[in-house]
C-alpha cells in the first residue's frame, strides 16, 4: 500500500513507541495537522458542549471491561463469537436497525476462517449520513513482546480493540435518548489484526470487505470518522497522513470540534510523519470520506500488556464528547 505523486515511494518498516506502522518515504507536501497527551481522571474533564456532555464514560468503561471478560475476541474463537452476540443484542437495545454481514475469509495459506462485521443504524432511510467504525476483534499473536515465549499468545486488546468498541456503543447509548438530526451508521469491523502488516496480509479483512459490500448502492457518508486506539492514559492524536491527504475537510472538523470543547492539548495541529495502515484505508479508496483518530504511539500495542490498566476514563471521556459532537 502507497500513496504516489509521481515518484516511485520506498517502503520502511518503522516502530513507534512500541507500535509498528508502514512509512512511505515520497515526494508529499501535506497539510499539517495535531497530537495531543492526557490522563487520569474523567471527571476533571469539563466540555464546554452540552451535546458532547452526554457520553457517558462510565458505560464506556463497562464495555471495555465487559469485552475482556468474554477473552481475546481472535476469530473463530468462544471469546470472538460471545463478544460479536454481545454487541448485536446491545445495539439492538438501542439502534433502528441492526444487520450483519457473515462470510468465510480464505487466508494466504488457504486455511479459512469466519468474520462477521456489525452495522447499526440509526434513521436509516435517511440521506444524509455520518459513519463511525471501529474494528472488534483482538490480534492473535503478543508479536511486539518483549517476551519471546508470549508471541504466540491472543493480546487481551483492552485499548488496541475495546476502546473504540465501547466509544461506539456509548454512542448508540447517547442516541437512542436522544436521536440524532442526520442519518448515522455505527461500523464494528471484523479481521483488521489478523495477520501482517508490510507486506499487509489477511489484514484489513472487515474493512476491506464492507467496501466491496456497501449497504446500498451509491453508499457515500458525508463523513466518516474510526476510532482507534483512543484509550491510553498518555493520549497523543496527530492528523494521520492518509487522512489528511484523501479527506483534509473531514479532518479539519474533527480537529474543529475538539478545539471547540476545550481538548486542544490532546488534538494538537500537527500531522504525524508517516500513513497508518488502518480500516479507513479501504474505506478511502472505495472512495467514503473516512480518516483515521489514533493513537499508535502506544507501548503496550501488539503486547499482552494491552490490558484494562492501560485504558484511561479521561481519554475515553475525551474523545467520546467529540464524537458526539460532531454529532449534534
Amino acid at each position: 500500500m502507497s500513496t504516489t505523486t509521481g515518484t516511485s515511494p520506498v517502503h520502511i518498516r518503522t516502530r513507534t513507541g512500541g507500535a509498528t506502522a508502514m512509512v512511505v518515504a515520497a515526494a508529499l507536501l501535506l497539510t499539517p495537522t495535531v497530537a495531543c497527551s492526557t490522563g487520569g481522571d474523567a471527571r476533571t474533564v469539563t466540555p464546554r458542549s452540552s451535546a458532547a456532555a452526554e457520553f457517558d464514560v462510565d458505560s464506556a468503561m463497562s464495555y471495555v471491561r465487559q469485552q475482556l471478560a468474554f477473552g481475546p475476541r481472535v476469530p473463530g474463537t468462544p471469546g470472538w463469537q460471545k463478544t460479536g452476540d454481545w454487541i448485536v443484542a446491545k445495539l439492538k437495545g438501542t439502534a433502528d436497525e441492526v444487520t450483519e454481514q457473515k462470510w468465510t475469509h480464505t487466508l494466504a495459506t488457504k486455511n479459512q476462517i469466519p468474520m462477521r462485521n456489525i452495522l447499526a443504524r440509526f434513521k436509516p432511510n435517511a440521506t444524509d449520513r455520518v459513519l463511525y467504525v471501529a474494528h472488534w476483534d483482538t490480534r492473535p499473536r503478543a508479536d511486539s513482546d518483549q517476551d519471546v515465549a508470549n508471541h504466540d499468545k491472543p493480546i487481551p486488546g483492552a485499548n488496541d480493540g475495546a476502546s473504540g468498541v465501547a466509544l461506539l456503543l456509548a454512542v448508540a447509548d447517547a442516541l437512542k435518548k436522544l436521536p440524532p438530526s442526520m442519518g448515522v451508521d455505527l461500523l464494528f469491523v471484523d479481521g483488521e489484526d489478523w495477520g501482517t502488516f508490510g507486506p499487509d496480509v489477511d489484514v484489513l479483512i472487515g474493512s476491506t470487505y464492507f467496501a466491496e459490500h456497501l449497504p446500498s448502492p451509491g453508499y457515500k457518508p458525508m463523513f466518516g470518522v474510526l476510532w482507534d486506539m483512543i484509550g491510553d492514559a498518555d493520549l497523543n492524536i496527530p492528523q494521520e497522513m492518509y487522512s489528511a491527504q484523501h479527506a483534509p475537510d473531514v479532518v479539519q472538523r474533527v480537529w474543529a470540534a475538539a478545539k471547540e470543547l476545550g481538548y486542544e492539548q490532546t488534538f494538537l495541529p500537527d500531522m504525524r510523519s508517516y500513513p497508518i495502515t488502518d480500516d479507513h484505508y479501504p474505506l478511502l479508496k472505495a472512495g467514503l470520506p473516512v480518516i483515521d483518530v489514533i493513537d499508535l504511539d502506544y507501548d503496550a500495542h501488539h503486547t499482552m500488556a494491552d490490558d484494562i490498566d492501560r485504558v484511561s476514563a479521561k481519554s475515553l471521556r475525551i474523545v467520546g464528547d467529540v464524537a458526539m459532537a460532531l454529532l449534534r
